[in-house]
């Protein structure tokens, strides 16, 4: 913490503590280094408008990952119609709660972790952060996977030679092939160029990418549609299962799954609001961004999905497979290509972003944004994701357990940002260790913060790991905001 001394016509001159300058010469002030870097400073210039946060939802929801899960919702049981109210009402819900997120990043120019500071103690935050941050490494794990998985498939329709290289019993280690290793590390050299050139060429991928796969999807739309003929595509694809009041839970349950398909990037988005130029731009962008695009995607992935049926004689809920499945080399190759890039894009603004940021915060000094970022990289392929992913119940456990920490989390943090700071922040006290400073508390941290958030994340633990409660697992999000929430509440008072 630095003092001031000042001579008769010369400005204040600050004299820290330790009788040192901080290594940062760019550092205002009795800022501290514990809590600084150039990329967890406020931002000075905030120049993102309406269509760069609509673009940032475009590369989260054109994915294969969310082609499928659009098509999982159609395959309920349900009519086109109880989808369509299900899909509005959930993506409205996930609007809403981006805009409420959103608001003390924006204002004040901060990423998520830095935002928590407030709520959790200047270092408390450390722990939303890394929670944020591990879920992150996993899915970028798996995401990566995911997307080099499609990729093979591509390359061994052409180069059918390769096929003995795509065998890991006799050419692999650690549980993967070769050819899955050429195509994970490709994966993985290309997100990380991509992230290396900073947050303005993030910024110009993700403006690309979503658009791309929109055209791509079209085309392949139009296509399977020309061959199935309009008449042969039947849009209820599980079948109607449901009659009367029965399928109110059904849709609920729906209404459900897409607010916790949204819950990992939604609770982050601070760290993309940060670089809005006005609140105006971050709720433009999510209103086009959320439910009109999402909506929009989900038409089109499930008359692509429908089509496969009349088609190729079964149902193909993987884009990667059905583009596989075309007869012109050329529009394999152009899908295939597009539909990595779209995971390349969402991997980069849900999983590389984020621990990039969280990470940095655990130590300023010494982690930067792109150290931060490139440690989730390395982590996310010594947990092998294709070993998390290929068992069932490791996966299960603990992408759930951490992701029933997000819920509380958002509960905690909206409750205290809205109701008990009424939506006022000291911004240079987020980066002070002074025992003065509005958000020292109590060694740094808020432990009513952390009292309300560790009730509320087991709880909601229990209604995902609990067989007899599997009913609840499905809301565990909403369960875990709610407790989360009235736990804050109530200890703050």
């Amino acid at each position: 913490m630095a003092q001031f001394s000042a001579a008769p016509g010369n400005p204040a001159i600050p004299i820290y503590a330790d009788g040192d300058a901080p290594s940062d010469p760019s550092m205002p002030a009795g800022y501290s280094e514990r809590l600084y870097n150039e990329d967890l400073a406020p931002l000075r210039h905030q120049t993102w408008g309406a269509y760069n946060i609509f673009a940032f939802w475009m590369s989260d929801v054109h994915s294969v990952g969310g082609y499928v899960f659009a098509g999982s919702l159609f395959a309920l049981g349900l009519t086109s119609w109880q989808v369509l109210i299900a899909l509005l009402v959930g993506i409205t819900i996930v609007n809403l709660l981006c805009n409420l997120i959103a608001k003390p990043s924006q204002a004040n120019g901060v990423p998520y972790p830095v935002a928590c500071r407030a709520t959790f103690g200047v270092l408390g935050a450390n722990i939303p952060a890394v929670i944020r941050g591990l879920i992150a490494v996993a899915w970028y794990g798996i995401q990566t996977y995911l997307a080099s998985s499609a990729l093979v498939i591509v390359v061994l329709k052409f180069v059918p030679q390769l096929l003995p290289y795509a065998d890991m019993h006799h050419h692999g280690f650690m549980g993967l092939s070769t050819l899955g290793w050429a195509g994970f590390m490709l994966l993985w050299v290309l997100q990380a160029l991509v992230f290396w050139h900073g947050m303005e060429t993030i910024k110009k991928f993700i403006d690309f990418a979503g658009p791309a796969v929109y055209v791509v999807m079209f085309i392949l739309a139009g296509y399977m549609v020309y061959r199935a003929g309009w008449r042969n595509i039947g849009i209820n694809l599980g079948g109607v299962k449901y009659h009367g009041m029965e399928v109110v839970p059904v849709m609920i349950t729906a209404t459900s799954l897409v607010v916790s398909y949204f819950s990992g990037p939604m609770l982050n988005f601070g760290d993309f609001s940060r670089y809005a130029k006005s609140f105006r731009s971050v709720r433009r962008g999510n209103f086009w961004g959320l439910p009109v695009n999402f909506l929009a995607f989900s038409l089109v992935t499930v008359v692509t999905t429908a089509a496969t049926l009349p088609v190729f004689g079964q149902l193909i809920t993987d884009p990667v497979e059905t583009v596989g499945r075309i007869d012109y080399p050329t529009a394999v190759i152009l899908g295939a290509l597009t539909f990595t890039i779209a995971t390349i894009g969402i991997n980069i603004v849900a999983n590389f972003v984020s621990p990039a940021f969280d990470f940095s915060n655990v130590a300023p000094r010494l982690i930067s944004w792109r150290a931060g970022g490139m440690l989730a990289a390395v982590a996310s392929i010594f947990i092998t994701p294709w070993n998390l992913f290929n068992n069932p119940a490791v996966i299960h456990y603990t992408l759930d357990v951490l992701g029933s920490f997000i819920g509380p989390l958002y509960g905690v943090l909206i409750v205290d940002y809205f109701l008990v700071k009424r939506q006022k922040i000291v911004l240079d006290d987020l980066y002070s260790v002074s025992p003065s400073g509005s958000y020292w508390y109590k060694n740094g941290v808020n432990y009513r913060a952390v009292a309300a958030l560790l009730p509320a994340a087991v709880i909601a633990v229990i209604c995902v790991m609990v067989p007899t409660l599997d009913g609840l697992a499905n809301f565990s999000w909403f369960i875990g905001a709610g407790l989360g929430a009235v736990f804050y509440r109530v200890l703050a008072r």
